[in-house]
């Protein structure tokens, strides 16, 4: 399960989940702008309808989707950081809140299947240690609030995802 925790001056985020699959099998999840509109969403909360992703340093993503109560909403940003499979960092604007733009940091470590740090090369059944970290809300309690939740609810998305092919369809809806 993913946790979160917001700073105390309300301007970051970090939260961390243990998915079950290698770091690369992590990272695609993460960027393939096929595999995000599987994973990421829920009936009866929001799903994604369409993803943009130039996977480059300087490149540009977005992302659209609609809510349950019918309205839409996109994110974009721009890739800031890559470096796969252990880092991404890129740019959040969403039109959902009234936020500066932030700045989300994916830090992938590769674990065993009991959450040990690998100390060699990577074997089969390796696990991945997601760290994210978002900054930048600038003191906005109530943004950091929704996106601290939103990432929990994310994250456990991804993992659902990568380690059992559970999709936005496959999920049942938001109760």
């Amino acid at each position: 399960m993913a946790t979160a925790q917001i700073s105390p001056d309300n301007n970051t985020i970090v939260a961390e989940i243990f998915i079950a699959a290698p770091p690369d099998r992590v990272f695609d999840a993460l960027t393939d702008p096929w595999q995000m509109t599987q994973w990421w969403g829920e009936k009866g909360l929001y799903r994604l309808t369409e993803n943009k992703v130039d996977l480059r340093v300087g490149g540009k993503w977005s992302t659209s989707g609609v809510g349950a109560d019918g309205k839409e909403f996109s994110v974009d940003g721009e890739y800031l950081v890559i470096d796969r499979p252990r880092l991404l960092v890129y740019t959040w604007n969403p039109s959902f809140y009234h936020v500066v733009k932030t700045t989300v940091r994916c830090e992938l470590e590769p674990r065993d299947v009991h959450g040990l740090q690998h100390r060699g090369p990577q074997r089969v059944g390796t696990g991945t240690l997601l760290k994210l970290r978002q900054e930048g809300f600038a003191g906005n309690l109530e943004a950091a609030q929704g996106h601290s939740r939103g990432w929990v609810r994310v994250l456990g998305w991804l993992q659902a995802f990568v380690e059992t092919g559970v999709t936005v369809d496959s999920r049942p809806a938001a109760g």
